[in-house]
């Protein structure tokens, strides 16, 4: 034992003595660097022959520390630098994980053995993007870059949580020489999140996302497919004077981005779509979309229990969007709402922490700057049952009402559905209908697809809004006779009452006359 202590005392000895020497400012001269040289030479061939001889009575540990030491002293230190590039910055996404991810679906390394391959029908082109731990090679000014997408599996949270909220974590590691530090940084960095940019202006498809849940983690998030809704302005069937106002806000509003700055204002504008069923709320959403190339999220709030969850996709919704909550009169009464579990029992009120207020301080309180070029509308059958303070200038910019169908709007559906443009011999007769007939747009469309025959269609059409125009007004009629019967029965009601009224004052005046 006294063996051991006194060689791990040598070996100590002789690494610090090796620190020394590397640290010393004295070696400047050849010869200097000549006699450390020969120095930690014969250092280390002692230390080697006191390893062979003595190194059965040390023991493993003493041996594995000795070993770790030496290594340290004598590694040459590693000339790769690493970026991490995280999917999210907290709650919000990382604009340069998304841009990397992009940028590298068109850097396919020979060295790859595994990627995603996807497509939908209505896209041209593959969507290749990297599967968990490849790899890609990428050269940039003539530095080498390694690139490496990372997975990461969450556990599994305590089944009786309530809210199991986990994600799966990915992050893209980025290796160069750190020699290459301020070049990468500076200039590679942003030329990744330039192209990426282009790339998806070239193959951009509209997006719609919604809400889904996912079983083994418990988590919300956004997931979504191609918009192909096919509405424009030019197909809906709506007056031109209204058209005309929402195509000249949109485009006053995507070209202000500098005035509301100025102003500091939240670069964002709200749309309230109002009206009866069936008179083109969802395709006018469409067709704002397809007109401003904007996706579209379509927000249940019936699937949200907390404010921070809502926060938190909102929050992951991107710019240049459309935020649509349609029926905003059936959940506005977020704080009476309750979570129904699977066994059909009712979670207390305590749990459920999703508020109007927490609603409307992400549509124009300090969270709703955080995002620019976002459109929110909200779509109602029933304004009047709406809270004033969802109404307001602010968060509500532009109410629209969308009326039942009006002669204007039947030539524009005629059009698109039955490529009649101009006269037809039924055209005057349908018009004299639908400004006394309260017909929605859905109603005709549906009428004017029974056939590909004009004529026949159009004078089934004629048929349905004379079979509307009778119904309406048998239940003018009916609602004027109960109006009738309401009258005639206060009136008896009042007759009772003013006889009743006549035979007490009768009484009185025949006491009077008795006494």
């Amino acid at each position: 034992m006294y063996l051991s202590f006194n060689f791990v005392c040598s070996l100590r000895f002789l690494c610090s003595k090796f620190a020394t020497m590397f640290s010393s400012k004295e070696l400047t001269s050849p010869s200097s660097l000549l006699a450390a040289y020969a120095s930690m030479a014969g250092s280390i061939m002692m230390a080697q022959s006191m390893a062979n001889q003595f190194g059965h009575l040390i023991p493993q540990q003493i041996r594995d520390y000795l070993l770790s030491t030496l290594r340290y002293f004598f590694k040459s230190p590693s000339p790769t630098l690493t970026l991490v590039i995280e999917e999210s910055t907290g709650i919000s996404r990382n604009q340069v994980f998304d841009a990397s991810e992009t940028y590298l679906s068109a850097k396919v390394s020979p060295t790859t053995k595994r990627l995603k391959i996807s497509k939908t029908p209505k896209e041209k082109n593959l969507t290749i993007t990297l599967e968990k731990g490849e790899k890609v090679v990428d050269h940039y000014e003539g530095i080498e870059l390694l690139w490496r997408l990372v997975f990461v599996k969450p556990e599994k949270k305590d089944p009786s949580d309530p809210f199991p909220v986990v994600a799966e974590k990915r992050w893209f590691e980025l290796s160069f020489h750190k020699n290459h530090k301020e070049k990468i940084l500076e200039s590679y960095m942003p030329y990744i999140i330039e192209k990426a940019k282009e790339a998806k202006e070239k193959v951009r498809v509209l997006k719609m996302h919604t809400l889904q849940s996912s079983r083994v983690y418990g988590e919300i998030k956004w997931e979504s497919v191609n918009l192909e809704h096919p509405a424009t302005f030019e197909t809906l069937a709506m007056e031109p004077d209204l058209k005309n106002i929402v195509i000249e806000d949109l485009n006053r509003f995507v070209r202000r981005k500098e005035f509301y700055k100025r102003v500091g204002r939240a670069w964002k504008r709200g749309y309230l779509l109002y009206g009866p069923p069936g008179t083109g709320k969802s395709s006018l959403v469409a067709a704002m979309a397809n007109y401003l190339r904007f996706d579209v999220y379509d927000l249940q709030l019936a699937n949200i229990m907390r404010d921070s969850d809502l926060r938190k996709l909102l929050l992951a919704t991107g710019n240049r969007s459309i935020l649509v909550i349609e029926d905003i009169d059936c959940s506005v009464d977020l704080p009476d709402r309750r979570q129904v579990r699977g066994d059909g029992d009712v979670r207390k009120q305590h749990d459920v922490q999703l508020t109007l207020s927490g609603l409307l301080n992400f549509i124009d309180g300090l969270w709703s700057s955080c995002g620019d070029e976002r459109i929110i509308i909200f779509t109602t059958n029933h304004k009047d049952r709406l809270d004033p303070a969802l109404l307001r200038p602010g968060r509500m910019d532009m109410h629209i009402h969308m009326s039942y169908c009006t002669p204007h709007g039947f030539r524009v559906l005629a059009s698109n559905y039955l490529g009649v443009n101009g006269y037809h011999r039924l055209f005057g007769e349908i018009e004299d209908l639908i400004e006394n007939t309260e017909v929605t747009p859905a109603q005709v469309a549906e009428e004017l697809m029974t056939s590909e025959d004009s004529d026949a269609a159009l004078e089934g059409l004629v048929k349905l809004l004379k079979r509307k125009k009778l119904e309406g007004d048998e239940l003018f009629d009916e609602g004027l006779h109960e109006g009738e019967i309401q009258k005639a029965k206060k009136q008896k009601v009042e007759n009772k009452r003013r006889g009743s009224v006549r035979i007490k004052s009768r009484r009185k005046t025949i006491k009077r006359r008795s006494y």
